[in-house]
């Protein structure tokens, strides 16, 4: 047994001298980033962000903050990870008040992880500022509740690719496939066709309700309301922007559509 006392979560208004925060920009609405996260932004030396939504977040800054953009998009990562962590402890390391602004939330298909590891190797210390995730932020902005009871009593997350763009391998689709609960399907949008064959050939229903919002809480957001035998063609006809998450089963089909601020329904239906 092990047993670990005191808190990873970080404390104060902004890194100390030579700590780096792994900090969670939300899905992209400025609105959506909390208390922490907005005066770590205002407190930092350094900020190496992900390709964010949305900039707004960014312009918490202050003026002599330096900001470097290091995020990926669906495979293509011209930063490579390994860079990324090199640049954090170095900047760490001659002092700098480092904050790593990611997406969402940094240990959530974020790679904190990762970087969490590589800091603890280096002897840099490091605190995690927790974000909202797409995975609950963008079904509530279509206004779908990921859990309902009688309808979905669990929640699965997954991603839809991996470092190479391709669908990662190591999924139980068995278990996807047979689950009653809702399905949260991040960066799937490229590769829904794959997704959904694999789940209906474990043995979802074709009628199985989906859900694809993208853009959440942005102008311009747009959910696509259909069905995982259709979602493939009803996605491509709609010519969804990125990103997108997908959420799959039965809480997907409850008619609680969000209205657009011109008044119109942002679902479409197939």
């Amino acid at each position: 047994m092990v047993l670990e006392y005191g808190s990873r979560l970080a404390s104060g208004d902004a890194p100390a001298p030579g700590e780096v925060w792994l900090v969670g920009a939300g899905p992209g609405d400025p609105g959506l980033l909390t208390l922490r996260a907005a005066s770590a932004i205002r407190g930092a030396d350094l900020i190496l962000h992900d390709a964010l939504p949305e900039r707004g977040v960014l312009r918490l800054a202050g003026p002599a903050t330096r900001l470097e953009a290091v995020g990926k998009r669906r495979g293509h990562a011209p930063v490579p990870q390994a860079e990324i962590n090199a640049r954090l402890i170095a900047a760490a390391r001659v002092g700098f008040r480092v904050v790593r602004l990611k997406g969402g939330d940094p240990f959530v298909f974020g790679r904190g992880g990762e970087e969490a590891l590589a800091l603890t190797a280096a002897g840099v210390p490091w605190r995690v500022v927790p974000g909202v995730t797409a995975g609950t932020a963008a079904p509530a902005a279509a206004g779908i509740p990921i859990t309902h009871r009688g309808l979905a009593s669990a929640v699965t997350f997954m991603t839809g690719h991996d470092e190479t763009g391709a669908l990662p391998d190591g999924l139980d689709w068995e278990v996807l496939g047979r689950a009653d609960g809702t399905v949260a399907a991040f960066m799937a949008l490229s590769r829904l066709d794959e997704v959904a064959v694999r789940l209906l050939a474990a043995g979802r229903d074709a009628a199985t309700p989906v859900a694809v919002i993208a853009r959440a809480g942005l102008p311009g957001q747009v959910a696509v309301r259909t069905t995982l035998g259709r979602c493939t063609l009803e996605t491509r006809r709609a010519g969804l922007p990125t990103p997108a998450l997908v959420v799959i089963g039965a809480a997907a089909g409850l008619p609680l559509a969000a209205e657009a601020p011109s008044g119109r329904t942002a679902a479409v239906a197939s």
